[in-house]
């Protein structure tokens, strides 16, 4: 939002107007656009000042503080309206429609708000949702079932061939090279042969 002009700027523009220069030709002269200079020269014929009006502030909220006894009562009758019920009942009585981030800051200013929580549990870690028992069965108080889940299972041992090979014939099995799985290496084969 731009600043208003100064002061002494728009008492000159209205000085100007009042000894018979036009609005264009006073926006001229004082370098200000001429829509400006209409509108400061407007204000001073209507209220005999020229000082600009406030900025900011709430200009809307009117509409819906004129409903304001009857919002508070409909949440005082009903405590648990929403704020989309009270809504739909503004429009069906007095044919106005408001949005629901209208009312709840309308019953902020008040500090009429109240949030729903929903019954859940405290860590963000357990189940949100009320878990569906058979009648009877007694609950746990953990959300984590006690079944391994994918990301804590354990992976399988790995399987090739040659690997169990050592464990299943014995004494007489070879060794396994170093270099291969399941190979026998060169100079183990000359070494039997040789004894």
């Amino acid at each position: 939002m731009t600043k208003p002009l100064s002061k002494d700027l728009r008492d000159r523009l209205v000085k100007a107007v009042k000894q018979g220069m036009s609005c264009r030709a006073a926006a001229d002269r004082f370098g200000v656009a001429a829509s400006t200079a209409v509108k400061v020269t407007q204000r001073w014929r209507e209220t005999g000042a020229s000082a600009p009006r406030p900025q900011g502030g709430d200009r809307r909220s009117g509409r819906i503080e004129a409903h304001g006894d009857e919002i508070l009562e409909l949440v005082a009758a009903t405590v648990d309206i929403t704020l989309v019920e009270i809504a739909a009942r503004l429009e069906r009585a007095h044919g106005e429609r408001f949005a629901p981030s209208v009312i709840w800051r309308f019953l902020d200013r008040r500090g009429q708000t109240f949030k729903k929580k929903p019954r859940t549990q405290a860590s963000k870690s357990a189940r949100t949702s009320p878990r569906k028992e058979r009648h009877g069965a007694q609950r746990s108080l953990t959300s984590i079932p006690s079944a391994s889940s994918s990301l804590t299972k354990q992976a399988p041992r790995p399987r090739w061939p040659g690997s169990m090979a050592g464990r299943r014939a014995g004494s007489d099995a070879l060794p396994r090279s170093p270099m291969g799985i399941g190979k026998r290496s060169p100079s183990l084969a000359v070494l039997r042969s040789a004894a």
